[in-house]
């Protein structure tokens, strides 16, 4: 029997986006988060006494500032070198963007898979072939996959793999490949990076993103880490998700639906507060809140939002190590437009083909003649955060209700001049 750690996207020494501006957050502590949970990940290897680990790229972030962060991924490897674990990685989008990155020597325990075709490595004490194939550029298109060679029925197979398998919402579609690719080649396992959210794909065969070590943004939410597999006699007997993030991203939700006084908010805030605090198991945690519902607090928020949003941030510092990255209010005011909206009216067909809009501003932009080239020279640091022209979720709820309230206000505006 023998245990292996896969993790990816590790993205070493990453900015955490969203609390720069915040004047009481501990900005070192934030600026570290990225090396305190690779920390996290060689101490879990050492203590499960692993037999190897598996890193499916994006090691680094792009290009660094100087050596310092390729220093110290090299002083960690030694510390798995000493406790006798080697390491097995491929290059990712972000590790083949760095020109330093090339340059590196790795310390003897660390194999990088090559990127001119696919690599093999035997681990003849665990009966183990561990196959991957690294990125020669940052935009890799082709599909990886083809070139990996059959699986060895006499060995435990693993193919390592950095890819958007058939894609993956707010990821670049790289070395795009299919689950029945995967499943031709006869491996085992397959240990897959650049999906920041965790997922198992399959389990015949096992195919993981085990998603980020550290989330970085508010896109980024939930508990992150990396996968433990256990082998006995050839065959998986488990695979676990292990928590190593320092720092913990979530969105709060208040419904103040039934909420009819304004001082009542402060505690309702709390208690969400609180249910999210126990989740996180004593780590810091950044805060997106949003407030919603049809409320009679409606005007009462927006109309002095600068207040409640300190109310807000007086709430998280009374919890302790909780800051808000951002507040949004997301409610609306009651009104009865039954008159105007019932039935098959066509004001109530305008009202659900807004409420079913996308608006898919990438598609619109996309037919302007310098729209590629733009998109094109746009930082890969920008990129990473996911598609800037593409708002998440909360936000396209807010602009979908603010265009419907915009469309009654005209249309009753209207019916009144009618009268």
């Amino acid at each position: 029997m023998f245990t292996f750690l896969h993790a990816a996207d590790i993205h070493l020494d990453s900015p955490l986006k969203g609390l720069e501006d915040y004047r009481d957050a501990p900005l070192d502590q934030i600026r570290l988060a990225a090396r305190r949970a690779f920390d996290n990940l060689i101490q879990l290897a050492i203590d499960e006494k692993v037999a190897f680990v598996l890193l499916a790229g994006d090691l680094y972030d792009g290009n660094w500032k100087d050596y310092n962060t390729g220093i110290y991924f090299a002083s960690r490897m030694g510390r798995l070198r000493d406790a006798a674990i080697p390491v097995f990685m491929v290059s990712g989008n972000h590790d083949a963007a760095s020109q330093i990155t090339r340059s590196l020597k790795l310390p003897d325990n660390v194999t990088l898979f090559p990127h001119r075709n696919a690599g093999t490595r035997i681990l003849d004490e665990y009966g183990v072939a561990i196959f991957g194939q690294s990125f020669s550029s940052r935009s890799v298109m082709e599909d990886l996959v083809r070139n990996y060679p059959q699986g060895d029925p006499a060995l435990f197979n693993i193919g390592l793999l950095h890819t958007s398998l058939n894609g993956r919402p707010g990821h670049e579609p790289y070395a795009p490949c299919s689950l029945d690719t995967l499943r031709s080649k006869g491996y085992h396992y397959w240990a897959l990076g650049h999906v920041h959210q965790r997922e198992e794909i399959c389990r015949a065969p096992w195919v993981v993103f085990p998603g980020n070590i550290q989330g970085r943004n508010i896109r980024e939410t939930g508990a992150k880490g990396c996968t433990l597999v256990t082998v006995r006699e050839g065959d998986i007997m488990s695979v676990e998700h292990r928590e190593l993030d320092v720092l913990r991203w979530a969105l709060c939700r208040v419904d103040l639906a039934r909420c009819e006084q304004i001082d009542s908010l402060p505690e309702l805030v709390r208690e969400v507060f609180e249910v999210e605090r126990a989740k996180a198991d004593g780590r810091p945690m950044a805060v997106r809140l949003i407030l919603e519902g049809i409320t009679p607090l409606h005007a009462l928020l927006h109309e002095n939002a600068p207040h409640w949003n300190e109310e807000v941030r007086a709430v998280a510092a009374n919890i302790g190590e909780l800051w808000i990255e951002k507040v949004m209010l997301n409610t609306r005011k009651r009104e009865n437009h039954s008159d105007i909206v019932a039935g098959d009216s066509p004001v109530e067909s305008l009202m659900g083909s807004v409420e079913t809009f996308q608006f898919d501003s990438l598609s619109l932009l996309e037919t302007l003649p310098e729209f590629a080239k733009l998109h094109s020279k746009l930082p890969a640091d920008l990129l990473s955060d996911g598609d800037p022209f593409r708002p998440v979720e909360e936000e396209l709820v807010v602009l979908r209700d603010d265009v419907k309230e915009l469309l009654m206000g005209k249309i009753q505006q209207r019916g009144s001049h009618e009268n």
